[in-house]
C-alpha cells in the first residue's frame, strides 16, 4: 500500500505546507511565495500538468528547502542566493574538474613509466 508521503510529485501547498510558509496573520498556506521564487530561481521547475497545476519533484523541493533558509533563516538577498545557487555548482563542478586531471595525470605517469621500462629493455637488446 503507498501513502501519500510516498508520491514523486507534490502539489504547490503540499510543499508550502512542507516549508512552513504560512500567513502567521491569516494562517493560510502562502504559495505565491513558491509562484514568485519559480520567477526568481531557474533552478524551480515545475512540472505543469492538467488544468495548469504545478507538480514538484523531490530535487526540487530540496533547492526550495535551501532557498527558504537562505533567505528566511540566514538572511541573504534574492541576488545573493543566485551566487550562491551558481557558486555551489560551480565548485561541485570544478571538484569534479580536479579529480579527472588528477587521474589523467595518473594515467598518463603509469604509461610513460611503461614506455620508458620499454625503451630500456629495446636498449638492452638491439
Amino acid at each position: 500500500m503507498k501513502y501519500k508521503t510516498d508520491k514523486i510529485y507534490k502539489t504547490i501547498g503540499e510543499v508550502a505546507k512542507d516549508l512552513n510558509l504560512i500567513n502567521p496573520k491569516t494562517g493560510k498556506l502562502s504559495t505565491h511565495t513558491i509562484r514568485f521564487w519559480e520567477k526568481q530561481f531557474k533552478q524551480i521547475k515545475p512540472q505543469i500538468l492538467a488544468g495548469k497545476r504545478r507538480y514538484y519533484d523531490n530535487n526540487t523541493i530540496v533547492i526550495l528547502k535551501k532557498i527558504k533558509f537562505l533567505l528566511k533563516d540566514k538572511g541573504l538577498t534574492i541576488n545573493g542566493v543566485k551566487k550562491f545557487l551558481i557558486d555551489e555548482r560551480a565548485f561541485n563542478l570544478d571538484e569534479n574538474s580536479n579529480n579527472n586531471i588528477n587521474t589523467s595525470k595518473t594515467n598518463l605517469k603509469s604509461k610513460l613509466e611503461k614506455i620508458s621500462s620499454l625503451l630500456k629493455e629495446i636498449k638492452k637488446i638491439g
